[in-house]
C-alpha cells in the first residue's frame, strides 16, 4: 500500500458540506487482501484538509441549533440510517469483504450488528431529553437543582481496519444521537465502508456539516485532528503505540479520549465443561476473522485431566478450517488483512519457536502447491503452540492472528486459573467454560477484564457495555455509557424565591 499521484475515481474527502479531492492530488491504494490487487484509489487528505474540516465543524457546533436540538429531533435521522442500512445491506457486505477479506457471511453480520447499534441508540437517547432532577435534604426547600445533558462538541473518531464498519458505527451512533458534530478518520488500509456509510447518513437527513470525512494515513493527519484546539474529543480504536500517543495529545490539551486498545484474552475451560462445546468454543474464540479482533480468546487455559483430548480437538478443527475468497461459501475464515501484517504474524512464530513453545499445527502460509488460489493473498495457517507459560512473549504480547497459546493448570486449582488469566498488562475480554453455572460466575466476577463470556465466546449487545481493563484502553462504548462519552453534564441551581442574602449586611448601596 502506498500513496500515489493516482487520482481517486471519486471524491472521499467529506469537508465543509461537499465532497472533495484531496488538495494535492495525492491519493493511496486500497488492496484487496484476497490477492493482493489494487481494487481502487481513494484520497490522502493532507493536514490542510484536515484543518479546513475542524474549522468547518467548530463553526458549525458553535453557529447552528444542531447541538441544541433535542434528541427525539434527531432519533428519526438514527432511525432512517438503520433503514438504510439494510436497504445497502449488500452493498456493504461486498465492500467489507474487498477492504478486509473476511466472509461475506461475516460482512452480513457486521451491517445486522451495526443496524441494531443505530436503532438501539434512537431509542436510547431519549432519556436524555429529561433532565435529570436532583431531590436532596442538604439542598433548601427553595432550590430546584437538575443536571442537563450536552453534547461535548467537536469529536474525532478514529476507527481500526479489522472491523472498519461495526467500529466506527459504535461511535457514530451516539455521537450524532446526542448532538456532536464528528470528524471520521477510518483506517487507511479499509476505508470503503467508511465512505458509503458516510452517503447513508447524508442521505438520511443529518446536516451535511455535522460529518467531515477524511481518509488518509495516521501518520499523515493524526496529530492534527487529535491535537487541535477546536477538538474536543477523540475516540480511537486501534494499537497501543497510537492510543499512548493519542493520551499525551489529549493531555496537553485537556480534553476528553476514549480508547479501546486490544487485549491478550484469556479462555480458562475446566474440565466438567462439556468437551465438544468446549474445543467448539476454543476455536471460534481464536480463530474467528482469521484471530484478527481484539478480543479474540488467544490464550487457552485448560485444567489438566482434559488438556490433552481438548487441545488434539481444538488442532484437528484449526487444521480443517477452510480458507478462500470471501464469496466463496464454503469459505470459513479468509486472509490477514495486508503484507505487512503477515510480516508481523510470521515474526510472532519465529519468536514463539525461539521461545520453547511446541508447534502443533499451523505456523506458515498455506502450502501454494496444495491451496494455488490462495498463493496470491495474505493468507495464514490457523496455529496452536502448546507447552506455553508466561514467560515466553508469544503469550503475553497481542499478536493479532489466528495463533492459540495452551497454558494448563492442575485439576481443582481455580486459583491458579484467576490468576493467569490477570497475569496481563490487558483487560479487554476473557471466557470461562465449565458445567458449573456457579463456579464459572465466581470465577468471571474475579477476572480482571471489561467482557467475560460464561460458556461462550465473542457475541455482544448494543445494549451491553464494552471496553477495557488495565492498557486495553479507558472509557466505554455501546450501552448507557457509550451515550455519556459524547455528552457534558451541566448542573444548573434555580432559586425558585429569589431574596437578599445579605452576605454583605453592613454594605450600603
Amino acid at each position: 500500500m502506498s500513496v500515489s499521484s493516482t487520482k481517486a475515481p471519486e471524491p472521499t474527502l467529506f469537508i465543509d458540506g461537499k465532497w472533495c479531492h484531496s488538495s494535492d492530488g495525492k491519493s493511496r491504494e486500497v488492496i484487496n487482501p484476497f490477492d493482493a490487487s489494487v481494487f481502487t484509489y481513494v484520497d490522502e487528505a493532507t493536514t490542510a484538509d484536515a484543518e479546513r474540516a475542524i474549522v468547518s465543524a467548530k463553526k458549525f457546533f458553535t453557529d447552528s441549533d444542531w447541538p441544541h436540538l433535542k434528541c427525539a429531533d434527531r432519533v428519526p435521522l438514527l432511525a432512517k440510517t438503520a433503514e438504510l442500512l439494510q436497504r445497502d445491506k449488500a452493498i456493504l457486505a461486498k465492500l467489507e469483504c474487498h477492504d478486509t477479506g473476511k466472509a461475506y457471511r461475516e460482512a452480513e453480520i457486521d451491517v445486522d450488528d451495526v443496524t441494531n447499534t443505530f436503532k438501539y441508540y434512537a431509542k436510547a437517547a431519549l432519556d436524555l431529553d429529561h433532565d435529570r432532577v436532583i431531590k436532596s435534604e442538604y439542598l433548601p426547600e427553595t432550590a430546584k437543582n437538575s443536571i442537563r445533558a450536552e453534547p461535548v462538541g467537536v469529536c474525532t473518531l478514529i476507527s481500526p481496519w479489522n472491523f472498519p464498519l461495526l467500529q466506527i458505527c459504535w461511535k457514530l451512533a451516539p455521537a450524532l444521537a446526542t448532538g456532536n458534530v464528528v470528524i471520521i478518520k477510518p483506517s487507511e488500509v479499509t476505508p470503503l465502508t467508511t465512505i458509503h456509510l458516510t452517503k447513508l447518513l447524508l442521505e438520511a437527513g443529518f446536516p451535511p456539516l455535522s460529518i467531515q470525512l477524511l481518509t488518509a494515513a495516521g501518520s499523515s493527519i493524526g496529530d492534527t485532528i487529535c491535537q487541535h484546539d477546536d477538538v474536543d474529543l477523540v475516540s480511537f480504536t486501534g494499537g497501543l503505540q497510537t492510543g499512548r500517543r493519542i493520551i499525551r495529545s489529549c493531555a496537553e490539551g485537556i480534553k476528553r479520549c476514549c480508547l479501546e486498545l486490544g487485549g491478550k484474552n484469556p479462555n480458562i475451560v475446566f474440565a466438567d465443561m462439556p468437551l465438544d462445546i468446549a474445543i467448539d468454543n476454543v476455536t471460534t474464540a481464536v480463530f474467528f476473522h482469521s484471530g484478527q479482533v481484539c478480543s479474540s480468546g488467544t490464550r487457552l487455559i485448560v485444567e489438566e485431566s482434559i488438556a490433552d483430548k481438548l487441545v488434539a480437538g481444538v488442532v484437528e478443527k484449526a487444521r480443517n478450517i477452510k480458507m478462500g475468497s470471501a464469496f466463496d461459501e464454503s469459505t470459513e475464515t479468509g486472509p490477514l488483512v495486508s503484507e505487512a501484517h503477515l510480516k508481523k504474524i510470521e515474526a510472532f512464530i519465529e519468536m514463539g519457536k525461539k521461545e520453547g513453545a511446541k508447534l502443533l499445527v499451523g505456523g506458515s502460509r498455506p502450502d501454494p502447491k496444495k491451496f494455488p488460489e490462495l498463493a496470491k493473498g495474505y493468507f495464514f495457517q490457523p496455529t496452536v503452540f502448546d507447552q506455553c507459560d508466561r514467560s515466553m512473549k508469544i503469550v503475553t504480547e497481542e499478536t493479532f492472528g489466528p495463533i492459540l497459546t495452551v497454558e494448563r493448570f492442575k485439576d481443582g486449582d481455580e486459583a491458579r486459573a484467576i490468576f493467569l488469566a490477570n497475569d496481563t498488562k490487558y483487560g479487554l475480554s476473557g471466557g470461562v467454560q465449565s458445567g458449573d453455572v456457579e463456579k464459572a460466575n465466581r470465577v468471571a466476577r474475579k477476572m480482571r477484564h471489561g467482557t467475560i463470556w460464561i460458556n461462550n465466546f465473542g457475541p455482544f449487545s448494543p445494549a451491553g457495555e464494552w471496553g477495557g481493563y488495565g492498557i486495553s484502553g479507558n472509557g466505554r462504548e455501546l450501552g448507557a455509557s457509550g451515550l455519556d462519552e459524547y455528552i457534558e453534564k451541566k448542573h444548573i441551581w434555580e432559586e425558585t424565591q429569589p431574596a437578599l442574602t445579605e452576605w454583605f449586611a453592613k454594605s450600603k448601596l
